[in-house]
C-alpha cells in the first residue's frame, strides 16, 4: 500500500527492497562524513537515523542511533548535539554470539533503544543484513553513559529474540515500555508482516517466558495469516487509561524521496488490540496519521519520548530537503487533545501574547520607545507590565513563529537588513514572511527557550550579556549561555490593556524620547480638579523625581536624568497611571 508512491525496486523475499538497508546506511554515512551546513534550529552535529528516545545521565542527554558499533550523540541543553567520543562496541569487537545468529554481519547496528532502570542503562539493539529477516535483537548494559568515567563499560547480555527468513516477523527496531503495574515489555518489528510484543523480566531486561502478541499489521480473514503490512519502528506510550502504539509506514532511507510517516492507535491493554481514531484495528492496516512530510521535513519516523519538567520531548529523524536529504534529529513536542488522542508538533508555544524574559538578567523584550513604530529597536527593559513589553507569538509552521509587538500597528520582530551575521540587530518592521522575520523556537533543558532566526540560524542574544536596560537585542552564534535563553510566559494582557486604556486619555508626557531631562506632562481635565502627584522611577525602581500639583493642566519637569528607561507615575483621585519615558 505504502510503497507505490515511488518506483518500486526489486523486492526481496521479505517484501522489502533489496537496496533498502543499504540506502539507510549510505544516507547516514553521507551525513556523518559531509561538511554540515547551517541547521535550523538545533545546533552542532545532529546527523541521526533511527534515534532512541532521549536518556539522561547526570546533566547530560544522550540519543543512540543506527551506526557502526552503535553511534551515540549527546547534549547538555537539548539544543546543541555532539557526536559521542566512543561507540558502544569497538570495531571488530562485537559480541561473538551475533555471528551465529546473523552470518555476514559487518558492524552496522540498527535502531537502538536505551532506558534507565535498576541503577544502570539497558541498551537494546538490532542486528540484520540487507534485505533479510535473519535478524536478532540483543541487550547491553552499563552503569554510566560517560565515556570518561572509569566505570564506563558496556557489558553484553546476549540475545533477546531472533528471527529467520521463514519467520513471520523481523527482529529489528526494539522499544521498551512499562505497563500500569510496572511490568516491562518490548515491542519490535519489522516492515515485513508487522509489529510484535514480548514480555521482559524486570530485573534482567531479557525475555520472560514465551508470550508473543501481534500489535499491528495486516491480519488476513482467517485470523492467522499475516500479509505484508509495511509497519515498523513501534513505540508504546502509556497516558491516562490508554496505551498508544506509534508506528511508521511508507518508505524510509531514500533521502528527500522518502515517504515515511508516523501513525498511532490506542488500546486499554498493552497487549492490544489497538484501534485508530476511526475504530480500525491496527492489525487490519488501521492507523491514524500524526506526522508526515512537511516543508523541508521529509519522511519523519522512529519516535521516542523523554519527559522532563512537564514537557514531552518527542525525538524522531527526518530527511532535510534543504540539505540533499541528510538524515537529521528532530526534538518535537507531543501533546494530547480533548479526546485523549496524541498530536505531534514542532511548535513549543501556543499562539498567544507573552512576555519574553532573559534567563541571565531578568530583563524582558521591549519595544524601545513604547510606540511600536516602524524601525523601533527591540531592546531589553525592566519588566513593568507595559504593552510594549508584550509580544504576540503566532506559529507559521514547523516550529517557526511570527513575533509581533502588542503596541502600535503590531509590527514584527525583524533582523535589520536581513543580516545573518553576528551582531545583526532586531527592530520592528511590517511582516512579509521573510526568513529574517521568522524565528524557530526550541525548548532547552530547564524549561527555557532559544530563538533562532531563520535567515541563518544565529540566535537572539543580549549582546555582551549586558544587564543594562535599553541594550538592543541582536543575533550571535549559539554558545548555550543564559544570555541566549529566554522564559516565555503568558502576559496578563486583559489586565494590562485595561490599565493602559485611560493612560493616553488622562495624561501624556512629551517629548518622548526626552533630551536633557526636560519634558512636559499634560493632564486631562479630570486630573486638574484635585491634587496630583508625579513620581519618576528609574530602571531599578528607584525614585529619582517627585512633584505635586493642583489645578494645573501642564506640568513642566526639569530633572537631572541619565540616559535610560524611566517610568512616570501620575496619581490622582481617579487612580494611578503610568507611562514609559526614554531619556537620551
Amino acid at each position: 500500500m505504502n510503497t507505490t508512491l515511488l518506483p518500486a525496486p526489486r523486492p526481496d523475499r521479505a517484501g522489502r527492497p533489496v537496496l533498502f538497508r543499504a540506502l539507510r546506511l549510505l544516507t547516514l554515512l553521507a551525513g556523518l562524513l559531509s561538511a554540515v551546513p547551517a541547521a535550523f534550529a538545533l545546533q552542532g552535529n545532529d546527523n541521526c537515523h533511527d534515534p532512541s528516545s532521549i536518556v539522561k545521565d547526570g546533566n547530560r542527554y544522550w540519543v543512540f542511533t543506527t551506526g557502526i558499533g552503535i553511534y551515540g550523540m549527546y547534549s547538555d541543553d537539548l539544543v546543541t548535539w555532539q557526536s559521542g567520543t566512543r561507540p558502544v562496541f569497538n570495531r571488530n569487537e562485537y559480541p561473538s554470539w551475533i555471528s551465529g545468529k546473523v552470518p555476514g554481519f559487518s558492524g552496522d547496528f540498527w535502531a537502538p533503544e536505551c532506558v534507565y532502570r535498576n541503577g544502570k542503562f539497558y541498551l537494546y539493539y538490532s542486528v540484520s543484513t540487507f534485505g533479510s529477516r535473519v535478524s536478532t535483537i540483543g541487550l547491553a548494559t552499563n552503569v554510566t553513559l560517560d565515556p570518561t568515567s572509569p566505570n564506563y563499560r558496556w557489558v553484553d547480555q546476549g540475545e533477546i529474540v531472533s528471527t529467520t527468513n521463514s519467520s513471520a516477523i523481523n527482529a529489528i527496531d526494539p522499544a521498551v515500555t512499562t505497563d500500569a503495574s510496572g511490568g516491562l515489555w518490548m515491542s519490535y518489528g519489522s516492515f515485513s508482516k508487522g509489529i510484535g510484543l514480548l514480555k521482559l523480566d524486570g530485573s534482567t531486561g531479557k525475555r520472560s517466558g514465551s508470550s508473543f502478541y501481534w500489535l499491528a499489521g495486516n491480519l488476513a480473514a482467517d485470523g492467522v495469516t499475516r500479509n505484508n503490512s509495511g509497519s515498523e519502528a513501534p513505540y508504546i506510550v502509556r497516558n491516562g487509561s490508554y496505551y498508544y502504539l506509534f508506528i511508521n509506514k511508507g518508505a524510509c532511507c531514500q533521502g528527500a524521496s522518502s515517504t515515511y510517516y508516523i501513525q498511532v492507535g490506542r488500546a486499554t491493554s498493552i497487549t492490544g488490540p489497538y484501534y485508530d481514531r476511526n475504530g480500525v484495528d491496527l492489525n487490519r492496516n488501521g492507523g491514524t496519521t500524526l506526522l508526515a512530510t512537511s516543508g523541508n521535513y521529509v519522511g519523519p519516523g522512529h519516535v521516542g519520548l523523554f519527559q522532563e519538567g512537564g514537557a514531552n520531548y518527542l525525538t524522531h529523524h527526518y530527511y532535510d530537503r534543504n540539505q540533499n536529504g541528510r538524515a537529521r534529529l528532530s526534538v518535537g513536542n507531543l501533546g494530547w487533545d480533548g479526546a485523549a488522542w496524541p498530536f505531534i508538533t514542532r511548535d513549543w508555544v501556543a499562539a498567544g501574547r507573552y512576555t519574553l524574559r532573559n534567563l541571565s538578567n531578568g530583563l524582558v523584550w521591549d519595544s524601545w520607545g513604547c510606540t511600536g513604530a516602524q524601525n523601533q529597536a527591540i531592546a531589553q527593559g525592566t519588566a513593568a507590565g507595559l504593552n510594549c513589553q508584550q509580544w504576540n507569538l503566532t506559529p507559521v509552521g514547523n516550529g517557526e513563529y511570527k513575533i509581533t509587538s502588542a503596541v502600535g500597528a503590531g509590527l514584527a520582530a525583524d533582523v535589520l537588513g536581513n543580516n545573518p551575521n553576528n551582531g545583526a540587530k532586531l527592530n520592528l518592521y511590517p511582516y512579509s514572511g521573510a526568513a529574517n522575520q521568522r524565528f524557530k523556537v526550541e525548548r532547552a533543558s530547564g524549561g527555557s527557550y532559544v530563538l533562532a532566526s531563520m535567515n541563518g540560524n544565529r540566535v537572539v542574544e543580549v549582546p555582551a550579556c549586558s544587564g543594562t536596560a535599553g541594550v538592543q537585542l541582536a543575533l550571535y552564534d549559539y554558545l548555550g549561555n543564559n544570555c541566549q535563553k529566554w522564559t516565555i510566559a503568558p502576559a496578563t494582557a486583559a489586565r494590562v490593556l485595561a490599565a493602559q486604556a485611560p493612560k493616553a486619555a488622562l495624561f501624556n508626557a512629551f517629548p518622548n524620547p526626552v533630551t536633557q531631562g526636560r519634558f512636559v506632562v499634560a493632564l486631562a481635565a479630570e486630573l486638574t480638579t484635585g491634587p496630583v502627584r508625579l513620581t519618576l522611577t528609574d530602571g531599578q525602581g528607584r525614585v529619582v523625581y517627585t512633584a505635586t500639583s493642583t489645578g494645573r493642566s501642564t506640568l513642566p519637569v526639569q530633572a537631572n536624568l541619565r540616559a535610560g528607561l524611566y517610568l512616570l507615575h501620575v496619581q490622582g483621585a481617579q487612580g494611578s497611571y503610568s507611562q514609559k519615558l526614554v531619556v537620551q
